[in-house]
C-alpha cells in the first residue's frame, strides 16, 4: 500500500505527558533519505508548529484515508491549487447571524449578552460590588486555557473583541445595587465562542459583509494580508532546521521565506545585532569583525535596568526590518509581511550585558492605522518566553498609546499564544483599576466603560469582552453591576505578585509623530 500526499491516517506521537497517542494526520510530503522513506505530517486540529518528519513505523496503515482525485483545491483565479485534495470530512461553518462582520456599513448590532452596554458615551456609571464566594479566578482561567493540548488560534472576532458599533444606549433607570449575599443577582448571558482555522481572515473584524450576505474582500493594509500563500504545499512545511542567534539555538515553528539555498543547511547563522543571515560559522565570524552594531539601529526610547526598547523606522532601516520579519516568520504563522516595511515602525526589546544589547522580542505597528491598531505583529523569542517579557511588550505598546492620547487594539487574528497573553494582560490591568476604586459618600464605587478605556488605553470592545470573559458583569433590576468575588481578588493578587517586570513611564522618552502630515514615510 503506497502512502501518497494528501492521505490521512493515525500517526504515533508523544504528548505533553510523555504518553503515546495516535492523532489523525495528513501527509504533506514524501522524501527518500539514504534509501529510506520519511513523511512530513500535519496533525489535524493541532497547531502547525507540531508538524514533523516521521518514519513509516509510526504510521497506522490500517486506517488510511486516500484523497479524492477528482476534487482539486481552487485558487483565487479558479485554477487548481498545488495541494492534493484531502478526504471528505465534515465542514465546520460559522453562524454569521451573530458575527460582528455580518453588519453592513451603517448597520448596528448590540453586543450578544450585553445589549447597549458596549460603547455608549452617555452610559451611566456601573457600580462595582465585591461578593464573597465565586470560583472564576484569573489563575483558574489561565490554567484551563493552558491545559489544552490541541492548540488552535481562536478568532477574537467571535470570542474576544466585537468591533461592530453598537446602538446608543437608552436611558437606564436609577441604579439599584445587588445584595451582598448575591441572592438577587442574575448573570448576563454571554454568547459561546467558536473555534475556527487560524488562517481564515475573511470573517474576522477586518471584513464587512455586503447586504446580501456575501463577504467582501479582506482588508489590504497592514501586515496580515491574506494572499492565499498558505494553500501552497511549500509554505505549509518548515524549511529551516535550526537557527543560531547569539548564544541561543532556535528550532523554527513555521515556514519562513529565507533564500532557497539556505534551507538545506543544518544550521542557519544570524548576527544577533544586525540579524543578517549567513550560511556557516566561519562566515559569521568574518562578519562579526566587520559589523559595528552592538544594538538594534534606531533610537533608544526606553531604558530601565538591563531592559531597553529601540524604535526602528521600516523605511530608514529597511535591511534590519526585513531580516527581523524573516526571523519572526519562523515563529508567527499568520505573518505575511517580509519586504514592504516602509509603512511600519518596529519596537525591539533588548537585554543588556557587557557584550551588547541582545534581542528579546519585538512588536511592529503601522505608522498610520485607520482601525486604531497599536500592534501589527508581536513576538517574544522562544528562549525568553514564560518569563514575563510578553506582557512587558504588550504593556509598552499601550504605554505608547497613552502618550499618543489614543486607545489601541492588536491586529487580528492573534496566534494562540498571543491570545493568551493579551487576555491575561487585559484582565490584570482592568482588575487593577477596579480594585483601586474608592467609595464616595458611603456608596459603592462606580465607573463607566469609557473611563476604564481612557485610563488604560484599551479599546472599549476589548474592555467589554474581558469583563464578559471573566463573568464580572451582572444585571440587577435594570442596572448593570460589576461583581468582584474573593476568589477573583485573591487570584489577581497572586498573579500580580508573580509579575515582576513592569514598564516605568518615567523612563520612557518618546515623542509621537504625525505621519499624516508627511509626504512620505
Amino acid at each position: 500500500m503506497e502512502v501518497i500526499e494528501g492521505c490521512r491516517l493515525p500517526v504515533l506521537r508523544r504528548n505533553q505527558e510523555n504518553e503515546d497517542e495516535w492523532p489523525l494526520a495528513e501527509i504533506l510530503e514524501r522524501e527518500d533519505i539514504s534509501g529510506r522513506k520519511v513523511f512530513y505530517v500535519h496533525y489535524i486540529d493541532f497547531n502547525k508548529r507540531l508538524d514533523e518528519w516521521v518514519t513509516p513505523e509510526r504510521l497506522d496503515l490500517k486506517k488510511i484515508q486516500f484523497p479524492k482525485k477528482e476534487a482539486k483545491t481552487p485558487t483565487k483565479n479558479g485554477l487548481p491549487g498545488s495541494r492534493p485534495s484531502s478526504p471528505e470530512r465534515e465542514l465546520k461553518t460559522l453562524d454569521l447571524s451573530l458575527h460582528p462582520s455580518t453588519a453592513g456599513i451603517g448597520k448596528t448590532i448590540p453586543t450578544p449578552g450585553l445589549p447597549y452596554l458596549a460603547t455608549s458615551a452617555s452610559l451611566q456609571r456601573v457600580p462595582v460590588v465585591k461578593l464573597p464566594d465565586r470560583t472564576n479566578s484569573i489563575e483558574n482561567v489561565t490554567k484551563n486555557l493552558l491545559s489544552k493540548r490541541k492548540l488552535e488560534a481562536v478568532s477574537l472576532a467571535t470570542q474576544c473583541s466585537p468591533a461592530t458599533p453598537v446602538a446608543a444606549a437608552p436611558e437606564i433607570p436609577t441604579p439599584v445595587y445587588a445584595q451582598q449575599n448575591g441572592s438577587a443577582r442574575r448573570p448576563v448571558p454571554v454568547g459561546a465562542g467558536r473555534k475556527r482555522k487560524a488562517n481564515c481572515l475573511g470573517t474576522d473584524e477586518d471584513s464587512q459583509d455586503s447586504s446580501d450576505g456575501i463577504p467582501s474582500a479582506p482588508r489590504m493594509t497592514g501586515s496580515l494580508v491574506s494572499d492565499r500563500s498558505h494553500d501552497d504545499i511549500v509554505t505549509r512545511m518548515k524549511n529551516i532546521e535550526c537557527i543560531e542567534l547569539g548564544r541561543h539555538r532556535l528550532k523554527p515553528w513555521y515556514f519562513s521565506p529565507y533564500p532557497q539555498e539556505l534551507t538545506s543547511l543544518p544550521v542557519l547563522y544570524l548576527c544577533e545585532f544586525c540579524l543578517k543571515y549567513l550560511k556557516s560559522l566561519k562566515c559569521l565570524q568574518r562578519h562579526l569583525t566587520k559589523c559595528n552594531l552592538r544594538h538594534p539601529p534606531g533610537n533608544e526610547i526606553y531604558r530601565k535596568g538591563t531592559i531597553s526598547f529601540f524604535e526602528i523606522d521600516g523605511r530608514k532601516n529597511k535591511n534590519y526590518s526585513q531580516n527581523l520579519c524573516l526571523l519572526a516568520k519562523c515563529f508567527l504563522d499568520h505573518k505575511t509581511l517580509y519586504y514592504d516595511t516602509d509603512p511600519f515602525l518596529f519596537y525591539v526589546m533588548t537585554e543588556y550585558d557587557c557584550k551588547g544589547f541582545h534581542i528579546v522580542g519585538y512588536f511592529s505597528k503601522e505608522k498610520e492605522s485607520t482601525e486604531d491598531y497599536n500592534v501589527a505583529c508581536i513576538l517574544t523569542l522562544p528562549p525568553y518566553q514564560r518569563r514575563g517579557y510578553g506582557k512587558l511588550l504588550i504593556e509598552f505598546s499601550y504605554e505608547l498609546s497613552k502618550v499618543e492620547g489614543k486607545t489601541g487594539t492588536p491586529e487580528k487574528p492573534l496566534s494562540d499564544l498571543g491570545l493568551l497573553s493579551y487576555r491575561s494582560y487585559w484582565s490584570q490591568t482592568i482588575l487593577e483599576i477596579l480594585m483601586e476604586l474608592k467609595s464616595e459618600n458611603g456608596e459603592r464605587p462606580q465607573i463607566t466603560i469609557n473611563e476604564i478605556s481612557e485610563l488604560t488605553s484599551i479599546k472599549k470592545e476589548d474592555v467589554i469582552s474581558t469583563l464578559q470573559y471573566l463573568n464580572l458583569i451582572n444585571y440587577y433590576k435594570g442596572q448593570y453591576i460589576l461583581t468582584l468575588s474573593e476568589d477573583i481578588v485573591e487570584g489577581h493578587e497572586k498573579a500580580m505578585m508573580k509579575r515582576h517586570l513592569r514598564i516605568d513611564s518615567k523612563c520612557l522618552h518618546f515623542t509621537p509623530k504625525d505621519w499624516s502630515k508627511r509626504g512620505k514615510w
